[in-house]
C-alpha cells in the first residue's frame, strides 16, 4: 500500500517528518489508505507557494472567464471520477454508498455553478456627485486562503471552500480533516489534470493543532475558511487576529425541527427521521431537536420510535444498509457520554440508547438510532451538539412557546417548521434565529442558496453568490476626468 502525499506548488511530495498516518475504515476498522502527515514546516512551505503565486499574478489575473472554464473542467472530472469518488467517501466515513453518490452529484453541482459565477460579479459603475468623474466598484481576490475541513461531509465541504476560491481568483492552502482526507487527494488529482496551475492550490496534511494552528496564525494567509467545531472556531478566531485575517466559520447547530399539530402526520414522521439518521447524525443541520406539539406528541413519539427500530445499520457498502457507524471510537465515546448523561438529566430512552448486539456490528464504531423523551431546554442534552444518531423531543402548547424553544439555543444554523398553515409558517419563520429555515422539508440545500448560521453557529456565508464574495475584496475606484487645482492653501 503506498503512501499517499501532500501537494504542494504542483508537486507530489513527502512530508517534512517523515511520518504516515493510517487511515482506517469506520466499519471494521481495517487500515485502508497510508497517508503522509504534514506538520508546521510543511504548512509554511505550502503557505510560501500560495503566497509567490499569487504575488506573481499567475491566477488573479487570469481572465474570470477563463478561470471559470477550468472550474468547470474540474465538475467535469469529478463526473467522470464519481463513482472512485464515492467509494473513498464510504471507505473513509462508513456512509451508504447511496449517500456518498448523491454527494458527489452535488459536489459536481458545487463546481459548475462557480464556474459559470466565476465571471458574473466583476463589479459596476456607480453614481458620482462630482462632476467629469468616474466611480465604479470591482471585486477582487483576497490572496492567500487557508482552508479547514471537517470529516464528516470531507469532499462536499471542501468543494464549498475550494471551487468559490478558485473562480474569485485566490490561492489556497487546504488541510482536510487528518481521518478522512482520501476524496481531497483524488479532488486535487484532478485539478492537476484540469490544468490549475502549480502553486495555486496547495494540499496539507495533519492534525489541527500543528497544520491548522500554523494556518489560522500564519501572517501571510489572508483568509481562513473552517467548518467545524465552536471550541476550535475560537481558537482559530484567536490566532487569526494576529494579522486581522477575513473569517469564515461554520460552527455547528443544534437545530430545531418543530411539528404542529396539523402538519402531515406520515411526512413529518418520515422526514423527523430524515433530519437525522442520515451518515448517523453527523451532519451540523441535523434536526435533533424534536418540538412537537402536545396534542399529538405521544401519538407522534410512537410512530417516530416504530419506524426508527426498522432502521438497518451495516456495511455502507451494502444496498440493504440505511444507517452506517460513527467515525471513530473517539466519536462514538463522545455520543455515548452525551446519552448518558441525557439520562441523568432525566431524559427517558424511547429507544436505543446504546450500541448495537449485533455481532457483525462488533468492529464498528456503531450506536444504535436513539430517541430521548422527557427533554426540556435547560438540559445539556438539548442545549449541546451530540452530532450523533440521536433525537431529543420536547413539547409546546402554543406557537409562541414553539418559537421561544426554538430560539433557546447558543446555535442558529438551521430549523423546521411543520405545518399545513403558511400563514402561521411564515409567522414562525420571521422569529427563529436561523440562516436557513425549511417549512415542510429538511436538509434541503443547494449551491445557489447562501449557507450559515446566527449566533454562536459561525460568522459569514457559503454556497450562492455570497460564498463568492466571502473570497473577495471590494474596491472602489475613483477616476477624475477633468482634475484642476483646488487651491486650498492658496495658488504659490
Amino acid at each position: 500500500m503506498t503512501v499517499k502525499r501532500q501537494f504542494i506548488n504542483g508537486k507530489w511530495v513527502n512530508s517534512n517528518s517523515n511520518k504516515v498516518r493510517d487511515i482506517i475504515n469506520p466499519f471494521n476498522q481495517e487500515v485502508i489508505a497510508h497517508v503522509t502527515e504534514s506538520d508546521e514546516t510543511d504548512t509554511k512551505t505550502a503557505i510560501a507557494a500560495a503566497k509567490d503565486t499569487f504575488d506573481q499574478g499567475v491566477w488573479p489575473t487570469t481572465p474570470a472567464t477563463e478561470r471559470g472554464q477550468i472550474v468547470g473542467k474540474i465538475a467535469a472530472l469529478i463526473e467522470r471520477d464519481k463513482e472512485e469518488l464515492a467509494e473513498l467517501e464510504s471507505l473513509d466515513t462508513g456512509k451508504t454508498m447511496e449517500e456518498s453518490r448523491g454527494d458527489m452529484e452535488d459536489i459536481a453541482g458545487v463546481f459548475r455553478y462557480y464556474a459559470e459565477l466565476a465571471d458574473k460579479n466583476g463589479g459596476e459603475v456607480i453614481d458620482s456627485p462630482v462632476p467629469n468623474s468616474v466611480s465604479k466598484v470591482v471585486h477582487e481576490p483576497i490572496g492567500v486562503c487557508g482552508q479547514i475541513t471537517p470529516w464528516n461531509y470531507p469532499l462536499l465541504q471542501a468543494s464549498w471552500k475550494l471551487a468559490p476560491a478558485l473562480a474569485a481568483g485566490n490561492t489556497l492552502v487546504m488541510k482536510p480533516s487528518e481521518i478522512t482526507p482520501l476524496t481531497s487527494i483524488k479532488v486535487f488529482e484532478l485539478m492537476e489534470e484540469a490544468d490549475v496551475p502549480a502553486g495555486v492550490a496547495n494540499l496539507v496534511l495533519g492534525p489541527g493543532n500543528s497544520v491548522g494552528a500554523e494556518l489560522s496564525a500564519n501572517t501571510d494567509v489572508d483568509l481562513i475558511s473552517f467548518t467545524g467545531g465552536i471550541e476550535t472556531g475560537k481558537k482559530i478566531m484567536q490566532a487569526a487576529s494576529v494579522n486581522v485575517k477575513k473569517l469564515a466559520l461554520e460552527l455547528g447547530g443544534k437545530n430545531p425541527n418543530i411539528i404542529f399539530a396539523d402538519a402531515d402526520f406520515d411526512t413529518a414522521v418520515d422526514q423527523a427521521m430524515n433530519a437525522v439518521f442520515f451518515h448517523a447524525g453527523q451532519i451540523c443541520s441535523a434536526g435533533t431537536r424534536l418540538i412537537v406539539e402536545d396534542s399529538i406528541h405521544d401519538e407522534f413519539v410512537n410512530a417516530l420510535v416504530d419506524r426508527i427500530g426498522k432502521i438497518k445499520l451495516g456495511n455502507g457498502f451494502d444496498d440493504a444498509t440505511q444507517m452506517g457507524p460513527l467515525i471513530s471510537e473517539e466519536h462514538l465515546s463522545k455520543v455515548v457520554g452525551y446519552v448518558e448523561n441525557g439520562k441523568r438529566e432525566g431524559a427517558t430512552v424511547a429507544i436505543g440508547g446504546e450500541r448495537p448486539d449485533d455481532p457483525e456490528l462488533q468492529d464498528g464504531f456503531f450506536y444504535l438510532p436513539t430517541v430521548l423523551t422527557d427533554c426540556t431546554t435547560d438540559m445539556r442534552v438539548v442545549q449541546d451538539e451530540g452530532f450523533g444518531p440521536v433525537i431529543t423531543v420536547e413539547k409546546f402548547s402554543s406557537e409562541e412557546e414553539a418559537v421561544r424553544l426554538a430560539n433557546d439555543s447558543i446555535y442558529g444554523l438551521s430549523g423546521g417548521v411543520w405545518t399545513q398553515d403558511i400563514a402561521k409558517a411564515d409567522r414562525c419563520v420571521a422569529k427563529m434565529r436561523m440562516g436557513t429555515v425549511w417549512i415542510n422539508d429538511v436538509n434541503l440545500y443547494f449551491p445557489h442558496a447562501p449557507w450559515g448560521g446566527f449566533k454562536q453557529s459561525g460568522i459569514g456565508r457559503e454556497l450562492g453568490k455570497t460564498g463568492l464574495e466571502e473570497y473577495q475584496e471590494t474596491k472602489h475606484v475613483f477616476q477624475n476626468l477633468k482634475p484642476e487645482p483646488m487651491n486650498w492653501f492658496g495658488t504659490e
